[in-house]
């Protein structure tokens, strides 16, 4: 790798040179592979005989490695396809990984997918799911009322001011109190599992051989919570990156709720019940997601994130347009879009 003014670099190519020997890996091969929404990067790395392995860069004065550690156990122990741990240094904030493969199920989909091959991977994905939800919580931060409230707080103050420019009154201010409240209200009487938090097609891999093991690979679990059982379906299929129409949502969300009954976890014995539950658990996040994206955007520059913002709000709006208890946080979130209030849902 060139040589680069980043001053972390240098401590991962010393690092890297230390630990890659005992693994079979060529140091000096050290390339980026991605990055995320956090200060978090990762570099691949090439060996003998085609093996390949993953550096995680996690700067310990932003970053934590030990929930990731801790998480990465949790879902090894439930059966789950993550990285192995191959060496780390927690003083560094360095992690060196096995690698799940190259491609991300987003990544696949954009490529183009036939209708047979993404089932197939939905499915197996669905069946992750299940497995994970069985997986202990011990030592998991807790997905309360508080924690809900506090993401749903970045709503206001990021989509709506800063991303839209509208000025909420004390009357808005109530709408959206009203709203949130019932929200967790709701989420907070779901049975607690662990929950991923990103559980999407970002965050599983494709894994195409037999060395990167079952699919999916899962990654980006480092913020996992115990908390409410429908979180991580309403990630995978009101996807912040890809869109799937309410019919594709409807089949994967049964197939999960029988896979999930079968597996004895606890949910709704009526499906009608369930599918409720977990709409609006995914108008919780996906209101969240427009606050976050909206931060990622101005406060970090990360601009791109803008581009998904028309699908997350067309989410928010499937939603809250089904249930009246929302009609007012949707003719407020007309307002905000400076969009024209929909005859259908006023009083």
């Amino acid at each position: 790798m060139n040589s680069s003014p980043d001053p972390r670099l240098a401590a991962v190519q010393n690092w890297l040179r230390q630990v890659a020997p005992a693994h079979g890996l060529d140091a000096d091969s050290l390339a980026p592979a991605s990055s995320d929404a956090s200060f978090r990067r990762y570099f691949r790395v090439h060996g003998q005989d085609g093996r390949t392995a993953i550096v995680m860069d996690a700067p310990p004065e932003h970053e934590d490695c030990r929930p990731f550690l801790h998480v990465d156990g949790l879902l090894r122990d439930a059966g789950l396809n993550v990285p192995n741990i191959l060496a780390q240094d927690l003083r560094l904030g360095l992690l060196l990984l096995s690698d799940l493969g190259e491609k991300t199920y987003y990544q696949a989909i954009q490529e183009g997918l036939d209708d047979a091959r993404l089932q197939a991977l939905y499915r197996q994905a669905l069946a992750a799911l299940v497995s994970m939800q069985r997986a202990a919580t011990t030592g998991l931060p807790s997905y309360d009322p508080q924690r809900l409230a506090q993401e749903l707080a970045i709503f206001p103050e990021w989509y709506a001011t800063r991303h839209c420019g509208a000025e909420l009154g004390p009357q808005d201010q109530d709408i959206l109190q009203q709203a949130f409240a019932a929200l967790i209200a709701d989420n907070v009487r779901q049975p607690t599992v662990l929950v991923h938090r990103d559980f999407h097609s970002p965050n599983l891999m494709l894994c195409e051989t037999p060395r990167h093991g079952a699919n999916p690979g899962i990654i980006d679990f480092q913020d996992a919570l115990a908390g409410p059982l429908t979180y991580d379906l309403a990630s995978l299929v009101m996807d912040a990156r890809t869109t799937w129409e309410e019919p594709q949502q409807l089949d994967w969300a049964i197939r999960y709720w029988e896979a999930a009954r079968a597996a004895g976890i606890g949910i709704a014995a009526d499906f009608a019940d369930f599918h409720r539950a977990y709409e609006w658990m995914s108008l919780q996040r996906n209101l969240r997601i427009l606050g976050v994206f909206a931060r990622l955007a101005y406060r970090d520059g990360k601009r791109h994130y803008l581009q998904h913002m028309a699908r997350v709000n067309a989410y928010v709006r499937q939603v809250a347009s089904r249930y009246s208890v929302f009609f007012p946080l949707l003719r407020l979130l007309d307002r905000i879009d400076d969009r024209q209030v929909t005859s259908g849902y006023t009083f």
